[in-house]
């Protein structure tokens, strides 16, 4: 299925994180205000995933590395977004701030206040999106989601929102841009599928909210399209999925697939590198694994499932451009590979020499440790978290330099 080829740990829990579209670069956003982007190894165009790994050993770029970090934000940083050419990254907080900066160096380059509820209060954002070159989504823990236009001036400086929307009823957990229309002449989206509180919707940047559903009775905490396919997930460890576009959304007949029941679906992304010419995505759950589904299957199919954490939920994931999937959750992210055919027998040859080897201790002997450390493990409590609720501050290492598994 995936291995883990990078364990990369952070200083406090992880909320956010954003790839960027077209560079080995990724955007974290942590409990502690704090944005850092890290620097993945690049890796060569056409080739396969073992031949990439062993030449990022080769030429001195086998490890992550943190490109720069900075206290960002007075509260804890929610949510990340790149402008769609990589140029700037946008950052919110719950100090009610909306940043940007320039991707290389980090330096602000501009900064609104996120619109206030009509009691005073900070509305917290939930997530940003750049839908176009011209047009920043803002979504709020009050169900709003902004519209600012960035045509006048892309740094945000002191910018309002054109528009406000309130498509849902409750905080907005996730937000997809659908692919734009075959009439469309600016080859941009202008409409997002989002997730919030018990329903879906559908939104238009100039007509307002298309569709929103009636009460689905449950919490959705994630959401995603692909080509036709509406795909939401939520408390109860159940995907639904609508076929057929905004009319199959509104025919309300969605088919339901239980994951892991009685599970958070806290977040999901599409699998587009790795399964070219299938509808697979990856679902992160609050038990702390990754489930790969095939959505095209009726009922959907888990292809596979990899563990991020035996204790943190996943709040992150998602797929960079070289193909290789990111999850974080806890104060951790990991990095996963697609296992390949070498990898398969790499591990069969493995197994037969251990089979075949007389020498040694005793089966048991050598692994009494290791098996009281297992049981204390398994003996953690496991602790879910929403995503309205993200994690607190926790302290942990300072490291900023994590080598690759193998590329030493």
């Amino acid at each position: 299925m995936f291995n883990c080829i990078c364990t990369f740990p952070l200083p406090s829990d992880l909320l956010a994180q954003a790839i960027h579209p077209t560079s080995p670069l990724l955007a974290l956003g942590l409990a502690s205000g704090h944005v850092q982007i890290v620097r993945l190894p690049a890796l060569p165009p056409n080739s396969s995933q073992r031949s990439r790994a062993e030449a990022s050993s080769t030429n001195g770029h086998g490890t992550v590395e943190t490109a720069w970090r900075t206290r960002r934000h007075k509260g804890s940083c929610r949510t990340l977004a790149f402008t769609l050419d990589g140029s700037q990254l946008f950052s919110a907080g719950t100090d009610g701030i909306v940043k940007a900066a320039t991707t290389e160096t980090g330096e602000v380059t501009g900064k609104i206040a996120v619109p206030s509820e009509a009691n005073g209060v900070v509305d917290s954002p939930t997530l940003l999106h750049v839908l176009s070159p011209q047009t920043l989504l803002l979504a709020t823990d009050s169900s709003a989601v902004h519209i600012y236009d960035l045509r006048a001036d892309s740094t945000i400086q002191g910018a309002k929102p054109q528009q406000t929307h309130h498509p849902h009823d409750d905080y907005i957990s996730s937000l997809t841009p659908l692919s734009p229309s075959e009439t469309s002449t600016s080859g941009f989206s202008r409409q997002w599928f989002s997730t919030g509180g018990s329903t879906v919707a559908v939104t238009d940047v100039r007509k307002g909210i298309v569709f929103q559903s009636e009460d689905l009775g449950e919490e959705l905490l994630g959401g995603t399209a692909i080509g036709n396919k509406f795909i939401a997930g939520g408390e109860k460890g159940a995907l639904r999925m609508w076929e057929g576009g905004i009319k199959g959304l509104m025919g309300g007949l969605d088919k339901k697939t239980t994951i892991q029941k009685g599970e958070n679906l806290d977040v999901m992304c599409q699998m587009w590198e790795e399964y070219p010419g299938e509808d697979v995505i990856a679902v992160g759950l609050g038990d702390g694994s990754v489930k790969i589904v095939q959505i095209g299957a009726k009922p959907a199919n888990v292809l596979g499932s990899v563990k991020h954490d035996e204790v943190e939920g996943v709040v992150t994931l998602g797929l960079e451009p070289g193909g290789r999937m990111i999850s974080g959750g806890g104060s951790i992210i990991k990095i996963w590979e697609k296992e390949t055919a070498d990898d398969l027998d790499e591990g069969e040859d493995e197994a037969d020499q251990a089979n075949g080897d007389s020498g040694g201790e005793p089966d048991g002997t050598e692994s009494a440790d290791s098996q009281d450390d297992s049981s204390e493990e398994e003996r953690r409590p496991k602790r879910k978290k929403r995503k309205r609720n993200k994690g607190k501050n926790r302290g942990g290492t300072n490291n900023h330099i994590m080598a690759f598994k193998g590329m030493d």
